[in-house]
């Protein structure tokens, strides 16, 4: 499921196009503008490639934050692989000054895998094979190293883990054979890896550490967070930030758990009964992959960023195309602003059951909550959604603002935002197809 705004790389345009959705197409003036700023864009993508090709060294400036693949040692050996049996990668960018013995980790999202035809798929792109990942891509938003964008972690040691297992890193299934074909179930060993990689590297010195994951990554937030605080000093203040990652257990628009029963497949088809403590022995075991199950045991303070519209679960959870039919929620899944009156009361009940699930995480006095009003997916790893002076605010905090505050204590922060349309600084965005599921 990855997102167009949880593109480390996303081009400068695609930063134009949020800001233009949010304002509108108004005026000849405001057109000329726009053909500015696009142009400007143009440059800057151009100077980026300019600086990828071979040239002598420059001190490194924010625009060109460019950091290397790195792929697991030994991963066979482990038998640490992605989906297709390649070595799994992360990005690594080493802090400094007063941040360089402080880590911030993000696990990247993606989606699921559910059946042996859409891994396969997966095995021949960039969610299932390192052979496909970029060997370098850009570090945004909480994970830029510019100050004015990312004012308390810019110079922390910051790591993207990238994600090849379909299953938000906790598969660990011995058997390779599956109908004959060769398929790596392997999420619990690349984790384990990653990190003792990264514990040889610094990370077991760290006296600050936080682990932050978006979409099917955030998930994967929740799963390994208490796991990732017993890896560190005692000492270390160590803390974790779900982006995106709340799925909820809803019936979607004709009555039926669409995102249970693909839940209950990957479970089942990654063997993750164990996986789980928390699961009841009358429950689905698709429920028990939900993050309102998974929270209750975690024991590590975790900070839960969530727009009440999310965009994919909207396009997902709520209203799946085999939902309908009719095709009557066409339009409102790809453009909130085109959703009739009905289908806005459904989104509001929708939001209303993410507040009371989040709501019950109250009584955790350590943990933080940001859920605001907006129609989008991940907004920590875009410079423009995390911190810029056209980001969204909820009580006048960008998301890096509230995020800080919480992360050093500075303040409590639970932000619940009004309902939509209520908050002009939202970027929503529009779809010309919707997400992938």
């Amino acid at each position: 499921m990855a997102s167009p705004t949880s593109s480390a790389s996303a081009p400068a345009s695609h930063h134009l196009r949020l800001w233009w959705r949010r304002r509108g197409r108004g005026g000849a003036v405001g057109a000329t503008f726009t053909v500015a700023l696009l142009a400007a864009a143009l440059l800057l993508a151009l100077s980026l490639y300019a600086s990828s090709l071979p040239r002598v060294p420059t001190t490194p400036s924010s625009s060109s934050n460019l950091v290397d693949l790195t792929l697991v040692r030994r991963a066979e050996e482990k038998g640490a692989v992605c989906l297709d049996g390649s070595a799994p990668g992360y990005h690594l960018q080493r802090g400094s000054g007063t941040g360089s013995q402080n880590w911030l980790l993000h696990l990247e999202g993606g989606g699921w895998c559910r059946n042996l035809r859409s891994c396969a798929s997966r095995q021949k792109s960039v969610l299932g094979s390192s052979r496909y990942m970029e060997r370098q891509i850009e570090f945004a938003g909480i994970l830029s190293n510019d100050k004015f964008q990312n004012p308390d972690f810019y110079n922390w040691n910051k790591v993207k883990i990238r994600y090849c297992d379909g299953a938000s890193f906790s598969g660990n299934v011995k058997d390779e054979l599956q109908n004959g074909t060769k398929f790596f179930f392997r999420g619990q060993r690349i984790w384990e890896a990653v990190m003792s990689e990264l514990l040889l590297k610094g990370l077991r010195h760290a006296k600050q550490a936080f682990l932050t994951g978006c979409s099917a990554g955030g998930l994967a937030t929740f799963i390994h967070c208490d796991n990732f605080r017993t890896l560190l000093p005692k000492d270390s203040r160590v803390k974790c930030l779900a982006d995106g990652g709340f799925f909820l257990d809803v019936e979607d628009i004709s009555g039926q758990r669409t995102m249970r029963a693909f839940y209950n497949d990957v479970v089942h088809l990654q063997d993750l009964r164990g996986r789980f403590p928390h699961c009841g022995p009358n429950m689905d075991l698709g429920q028990c992959f939900f993050p309102s199950e998974v929270v209750k045991d975690i024991i590590t303070p975790v900070f839960v960023l969530n727009p009440a519209y999310d965009a994919w679960q909207v396009q997902h959870v709520l209203s799946p195309v085999a939902s309908d039919p009719q095709h009557s929620w066409l339009e409102c899944r790809l453009d909130i602003s085109k959703c009739d009156s009905n289908q806005l009361e459904i989104l509001q009940g929708f939001r209303k059951k993410l507040h009371d699930t989040v709501s019950e995480l109250k009584h955790k006095k350590d943990w933080g909550f940001f859920i605001d009003s907006c129609f989008i997916h991940c907004q920590s790893l875009n410079s423009l959604t995390w911190h810029s002076p056209s980001s969204l605010r909820v009580n006048n905090k960008t998301i890096a603002e509230a995020v800080g505050d919480w992360f050093f204590d500075r303040r409590e922060v639970k932000e619940i935002d009004c309902e939509y349309p209520c908050n002009p600084t939202c970027h929503n965005l529009v779809f010309a197809k919707p997400f992938k599921a």
